[in-house]
């Protein structure tokens, strides 16, 4: 999840965040992600390890690639299975990088999740909104050039458009909801409405996240610092 925070430990990304393409996230992360996966193409549930393979190589493909050097052939060659599996449940590439936008807002929504559900102030919560931020783009750098590339794609895409547009409501519903419930819990307090709150949230972490990777030298701890402040004027 894209969101900013307190400054925590010094954040300066690594010069090259992955060695030899993407480092997927680790098993905590996918949670129960293997188990079913339903297609694009009809909504056709894929079973076991296939459907995540065949998810996980297109994301870690685009990431690399990009969107149109992310062919067929590449995917189910990294997947390890036959390029019909992906016709067959797929159909087409816009449609498996449908599937691929839906798994990943699971993800970050789980992963918001964890970080905020025991936050019982507002230092705690945005200390857990820096958390995510670093993580993603220590830990899971092919998650903000992914996001973009699909970005990128929505614009002449209207099925990827669609599915884009999803995730950005379900991600602010899903924050503008914790918000909510901490407010009522007396955690904190909103100067704006939860959902406004949230796509400013996302607004700057986005930013920040694709200049913390573009420029990998920088020092975005004063950076951080300054959106902590500019946050703090709508909670507290």
């Amino acid at each position: 999840m894209r969101l900013i925070g307190r400054s925590g430990p010094n954040l300066t990304p690594r010069a090259h965040p992955w060695p030899d393409g993407v480092r997927a996230p680790g098993p905590s992360r996918r949670g129960g992600y293997a188990a079913r996966v339903e297609a694009a193409a009809g909504r056709r549930p894929i079973e076991g390890e296939k459907a995540a393979r065949i998810v996980d190589a297109m994301r870690s493909s685009v990431a690399r690639r990009g969107v149109a050097g992310s062919t067929f052939d590449h995917v189910a060659r990294e997947a390890e299975v036959s390029r019909g599996l992906l016709h067959y449940y797929f159909g087409t590439k816009e449609r498996l990088l449908a599937e691929v936008v839906r798994r990943d807002c699971e993800v970050r929504m789980r992963v918001i999740d964890e970080q905020l559900t025991g936050a019982r102030s507002a230092d705690a919560v945005i200390d857990g909104l820096v958390a995510s931020l670093t993580e993603m783009v220590r830990d899971d750098p092919s998650s903000v050039t992914l996001m973009f590339e699909l970005f990128a794609l929505s614009r002449r895409n209207e099925e990827v458009a669609a599915e884009f547009a999803e995730l950005t409501r379900r991600t602010r519903h899903h924050v503008a909801a914790l918000l909510d419930e901490k407010q009522d819990e007396g955690v904190l307090r909103l100067h704006a409405p939860a959902e406004a709150v949230a796509d400013v949230l996302f607004a700057m972490a986005d930013g920040v996240a694709m200049r913390m990777l573009a420029e990998s030298g920088q020092n975005f701890g004063p950076t951080v610092q300054a959106g902590v402040r500019a946050v703090r004027a709508l909670m507290d």
